[in-house]
């Protein structure tokens, strides 16, 4: 482990620091049932204490950051995903591999490993692509129900263990053992701390190999799925709105037998009115307005509420257009000037019926009301993917639109 961190020399240790905190987290168990060693997806490390004796330490060093890499990929997880079983468990563990030794490439911890060349693939791809294809894909849908991985000979079992293809090994502790386990929130701690150092210490080594690129970036830059968040959202904001009943004398209460002389009135929950300020500034993504406005469409006709209900204001520093609309497809915009979404938010406020809901589709780069106008409002802030998008204030429901 100290040969694999420290960082005096690349041609007489590893110089892989970032992997300091994972390696230490391995819990070691001896056992003679495996050939060199292995791990499971609890991240505990199977070593042969014959071969550990017999074996140099580079040669030691470059099986653990092989292991290590497997648990950090979470490849056991992604073989099931991919329904890989015993018949499948080899070219998974090629697959794996490749995108290992691409990682590897140039240096001693690659020897043993078949990169995606010497397999006849193309590079940068993920280690799903290199199974469908060196797997032809033949697993069956099915084919995943039989988890276990019992090998004939147990002493000779080279493979990586159960942490690389997800299948129990004979030798391997159950889930909940004396020994420990890393647990899977502790896992994905280890993951984020590694996938920092790790950035930072190739940021002057060169490139990164396109699956770990990816895997860095899903890591630290995860993706939300902002149509749920929006979704979410929405629907909040017409609760809070349907929560709020009037009374009406058009029908009897229910409780009215309970009373003599005095008529009591029925409560009522109206729909909401729903008013869609939408940002026409030109500095607005066309692409994504029409995603999103199209989302906050499917959201409130979802709801029930009908498109007469929905006034669509498209305003930049001034509002151009009012629209009672029944879907996305009747919206007129007009605009693309400079940006000041509050004149949008007080016409919508002066709307009569006075909407229970406002939704602000914007860039974000707008001044915002004061104070909140006692209406929710939920701002869709649109950009690309790894923007920086402009702060919102606190009362806002903020949900971020990003591509």
């Amino acid at each position: 482990k100290l040969w694999l961190v420290s960082t005096t020399s690349p041609t007489t240790c590893g110089d892989l620091p970032y992997l300091s905190t994972p390696l230490y987290a391995l819990i070691p168990v001896p056992v003679t049932a495996v050939a060199t060693v292995t791990v499971d997806p609890y991240w505990r490390l199977y070593f042969n204490p014959d071969w550990v004796a017999a074996t140099d330490v580079p040669v030691i060093a470059a099986r653990l950051a092989h292991l290590v890499w497997h648990l950090l990929a979470d490849h056991a997880s992604r073989a099931s995903d991919v329904g890989a079983d015993r018949a499948s468990a080899e070219p998974w563990r090629l697959a794996s591999d490749a995108t290992i030794a691409e990682l590897f490439a140039g240096t001693s911890l690659a020897d043993g490993l078949a990169d995606p060349a010497a397999l006849g693939l193309p590079a940068g791809r993920s280690a799903e692509e290199y199974f469908a294809r060196l797997a032809r894909l033949s697993v069956s849908p099915d084919g995943g129900d039989d988890r276990e991985a019992e090998n004939p000979d147990p002493a000779t079992d080279s493979s990586c263990g159960g942490g690389c293809d997800g299948l129990h090994r004979s030798y391997e502790l159950p889930p909940q053992s004396d020994v420990g386990e890393v647990a899977h929130h502790d896992a994905d701690q280890i993951r984020r701390r590694v996938a920092i150092e790790f950035r930072e210490h190739q940021t002057g080594r060169g490139t990164i190999p396109g699956e770990w690129d990816r895997w860095v970036e899903q890591i630290l830059e995860p993706i939300v799925p902002w149509t749920q968040v929006l979704a979410a959202a929405v629907r909040r904001g017409v609760a809070w709105t349907n929560g709020h009943a009037d009374y009406t004398y058009g029908r009897i209460s229910r409780r009215q037998s309970t009373a003599s002389r005095i008529i009591l009135p029925a409560t009522r929950r109206p729909l909401p009115e729903v008013a869609v300020v939408v940002d026409t500034s030109g500095s607005l993504d066309d692409g994504l307005l029409a995603l999103a406005l199209a989302e906050v469409d499917g959201v409130l006709q979802g709801l029930g509420i009908s498109g007469r209900s929905v006034t669509v204001l498209a305003t930049d520093a001034a509002v151009h257009a009012v629209s009672v609309v029944r879907s996305a497809r009747d919206v007129r915009l007009g605009g693309g000037g400079g940006t000041d979404l509050r004149v949008g938010i007080d016409e919508a406020l002066r709307l009569r019926p006075r909407p229970g809901l406002i939704a602000v589709l914007t860039d974000g780069y707008t001044p915002w009301p004061d104070e909140p106008p006692g209406t929710p409002i939920v701002a869709v802030l649109i950009g690309r993917h790894r923007a920086e998008l402009p702060d919102t204030p606190e009362w806002v429901q903020r949900v971020e639109c990003v591509r």
